[in-house]
């Protein structure tokens, strides 16, 4: 059932086949691309496929796709734990609180201890409230939120709760703090950044992520996306692909 190889998928009994996305693909782009591969490994023409989780262009790592009986399966991996690899840049902010917007609002971070940061990291572990970023696809009044946020209109999200099961610094190379993260559904990464730029006084945004795990699904066994990447494609997909908000 679980396979990293397009020519073992089984469209009768369903598979999920296991992606290691590169960046600058959004999620769909990368679906997209595996249904016409699916199609001319099997001469199948018409079977179902999605993804178990968006993960931004701006993302790589683990994407799970789930192909045939097995699409009903998406919401019960939806809900499993993620494992999340990454950098946060601390001295600066940005509108989305990761690259799709320019670094502003420059602060001092030299100061920031290694002291520090280990218990803005312990403050963010555990059952917390956290609130969405405005650049999100969390719905209000029936629209997404971030197409009032491109309007420039403003709008108030609620918090919700989430857990961070283990928040791990792993090195601290000012102005960037290397981590890894376990955590719930619908954990935006991009505001644990946003929040510990807030501990620590001087403001911070995710520079770089990378999923290694849903639920006990792991990256280290995902197929290679690489022979599906052209530069010319990816050029193309760069460009056109529209932005999905939620890593979660």
């Amino acid at each position: 059932m679980i396979i990293n190889k397009i020519e073992e998928v089984d469209i009768v009994n369903g598979s999920i086949l296991l992606v290691d996305k590169p960046l600058r693909w959004t999620s769909f782009d990368v679906v997209n691309k595996l249904k016409y591969a699916v199609r001319q490994a099997t001469g199948c023409k018409k079977f179902k496929i999605g993804h178990a989780g968006t993960l931004d262009p701006l993302a790589s790592g683990l994407l799970v796709v789930c192909i045939g009986k097995c699409t009903k399966l998406i919401e019960e991996i939806q809900a499993q734990p993620k494992q999340y690899t990454g950098v946060f840049t601390v001295g600066a902010t940005t509108l989305s609180f990761d690259l799709e917007h320019e670094p502003e609002n420059f602060l001092p971070f030299e100061h920031i201890s290694n002291q520090q940061i280990a218990a803005a990291a312990s403050q963010l572990t555990g059952t917390i409230e956290q609130c969405p970023p405005v650049f999100s696809a969390v719905k209000v009044a029936g629209k997404r939120a971030y197409n009032y946020a491109r309007t420039e209109q403003e709008v108030v999200l609620k918090s919700k709760q989430i857990t961070v099961h283990d928040f791990t610094v792993t090195a601290i190379n000012l102005p960037e703090i290397t981590f890894d993260i376990s955590c719930s559904k619908g954990t935006y990464i991009r505001a644990i950044a946003r929040d510990m730029g807030e501990l620590l006084g001087c403001g911070a945004y995710l520079s770089r992520l990378r999923r290694e795990r849903v639920g006990e699904l792991c990256v280290k066994n995902a197929m290679d996306f690489t022979p599906f990447v052209s530069t010319q494609n990816e050029v193309k997909l760069a460009g056109k692909g529209k932005r999905r908000f939620d890593v979660g």
